[in-house]
């Protein structure tokens, strides 16, 4: 029977949430600090779990799992994953289904939490503390800058519009067709709906034409009294000069799901500004989606088992 790792399985519901009867499985809750612990400790190894991208493949680890053959992401794109090393090593990658609505309603609890000053709020119902300190901003009538408008992007809008909001969008590839067909008006530039926007929410991949979208000019051009959540990649936006932006004021808060460095270390300043809302990147963290990839991680081994891989990323037979 092969040995199968369950990695990052933070809330240590993997085993509990699939049969995993035709592996000999073992779940690993908390995260490795180094990559030589990690191969440590799953080096007997033929098939690891992934969770998303909270434990990256680079080659060297590659390199050092020799016994390695099935390697499984949650999901059908893994950026941390060298899918070139992979199938130099001879170690077929797979993927599962993912849902976009987690993400989606995510980012709807960002933004009516930063938009009601639940945070302030809460904290001083817990403290004791002053009844009533915050004056809300109404979504019906504001304008919501969606940067992207793909499968999360467009559910975003959706519900934006159910608030009365009127729903502006913009990426490098948005087209004038795909915003009507959205429910979207089609911003004429990512400046423009910067300007305009009430609340500015992030739904784009990351990529050569979209990393660090959002630095320290584009965060001025934003209205103080404006919002901005990401729910989709901290590496959209260049974190030192969002921190910078927050500590001068020159927008009115952040609801926040993704760091550069996750956990997000101890005393990082979004763990401490008072105008952050922030979540442990939570986005995907729902029972459906898990039963998804859980359950459709072990229908990945049962069909590399049976000899005819499903749902492949990369493999030993893309090489040359």
């Amino acid at each position: 029977m092969m040995r199968c790792a369950i990695l990052d399985d933070y809330q240590g519901v993997a085993l509990s949430l699939a049969d995993w009867s035709a592996v000999e499985a073992r779940s690993y809750r908390e995260r490795f600090a180094s990559i030589g612990e990690l191969a440590e400790a799953i080096g007997d190894c033929e098939i690891v779990v992934a969770m998303r991208e909270r434990t990256p493949f680079p080659a060297e680890l590659f390199e050092r799992l020799p016994a390695l053959r099935l390697l499984i992401t949650s999901g059908m794109r893994n950026a941390s994953i060298d899918l070139k090393a992979a199938a130099a090593h001879g170690v077929t990658v797979c993927g599962t289904g993912s849902s976009a609505t987690p993400p989606a309603e995510l980012t709807w609890a960002l933004i009516l939490g930063l938009a009601r000053g639940l945070l302030p709020e809460t904290a001083a119902m817990r403290s004791d503390g002053p009844w009533q300190q915050t004056v809300g901003l109404d979504l019906n009538g504001a304008v919501l800058g969606l940067l992207g408008v793909g499968k999360i992007g467009s559910q975003v809008a959706c519900v934006g519009r159910a608030f009365g909001m009127d729903v502006v969008g913009w990426s490098p590839n948005l087209t004038a067709e795909r915003a009507e067909a959205a429910g979207v008006r089609l911003a004429p530039s990512k400046e423009a709906l910067l300007r305009e926007a009430d609340v500015v929410s992030l739904h784009l991949v990351v990529g050569e034409g979209t990393r660090g979208l959002l630095g320290a000019a584009e965060l001025a051009l934003m209205r103080p009294t404006a919002y901005l959540v990401n729910t989709s990649r901290s590496a959209l936006v260049d974190q030192d000069a969002l921190v910078e932006a927050l500590r001068a004021g020159t927008i009115a808060g952040a609801g926040l799901d993704v760091f550069d460095e996750e956990p997000l270390p101890p005393g990082h300043p979004f763990r401490t500004l008072p105008t952050v809302l922030a979540t442990p990147h939570l986005g995907y963290v729902t029972l459906g989606n898990y039963r998804t990839y859980f359950g459709e991680a072990v229908a990945d081994i049962d069909a590399f088992l049976a000899g005819a891989p499903v749902r492949v990323l990369a493999g030993p037979k893309e090489l040359p």
